[in-house]
């Protein structure tokens, strides 16, 4: 499967499920399909709005560039639970805002939620942004040791070291050579640094 059938199938799944959540309501219909962004925005802010439709009226303005959508992608890049994360990455990466790098690396460096940080540092890795490298490198390099529990993160850090061909990656990309479950990929990551 290619990136773009990839990504084509990741957003059926995302409105797959947030109908799903909705119950096939009407107002999930007339999210899914306006074109007001004032609408989208309101959405975002009115009390007593579920989930779903936050989380869908922040994923359309993020991916029509209205940084208003911020806030509400943040949190959702935060969220424990992997199917809010990467739609939120998605419409981050097409914001457009230059908070999002930082929020990227706050989230994908803080060790409390390593668990959760496979989409900030695929964000990270597609932002290209100066705050990237250094934020994964600070990522991966306490998931070299052998117990860490995260290895999915920890191969995202070096594919994601591997396409950002920092040099100040090396020291810890040749450290995950050692690790099996990394080699190939660092190996990889390491030729791409030149």
């Amino acid at each position: 499967m290619d990136e773009a059938s990839g990504t084509d199938e990741e957003l059926r799944s995302f409105t797959d499920r947030l109908r799903g959540e909705a119950g096939g309501s009407a107002a999930y219909e007339r999210l899914a399909v306006t074109g007001d962004l004032e609408e989208l925005a309101g959405v975002l802010t009115e009390t007593g709005r579920p989930l779903w439709a936050r989380e869908l009226a922040a994923f359309r303005l993020g991916c029509a560039g209205d940084r208003r959508a911020f806030e509400a992608l943040v949190l959702l890049l935060n969220h424990r639970d992997p199917e809010r994360c990467a739609p939120a990455a998605y419409a981050l990466a097409r914001l457009d805002d230059p908070r999002t790098a930082r929020a990227a690396a706050a989230l994908a460096t803080n060790p409390l939620r390593t668990a959760y940080a496979l989409q900030p540092v695929r964000l990270l890795t597609e932002l290209r942004a100066p705050e990237s490298a250094p934020a994964l490198i600070r990522t991966l390099a306490p998931l070299l040791a052998p117990d860490s529990p995260h290895p999915r993160v920890a191969l995202g850090c070096v594919e994601g070291l591997g396409v950002l061909g920092d040099p100040r990656a090396r020291p810890v990309l040749e450290a995950a050579l050692a690790r099996p479950a990394l080699h190939v990929a660092a190996s990889r990551a390491l030729g791409l640094l030149g």
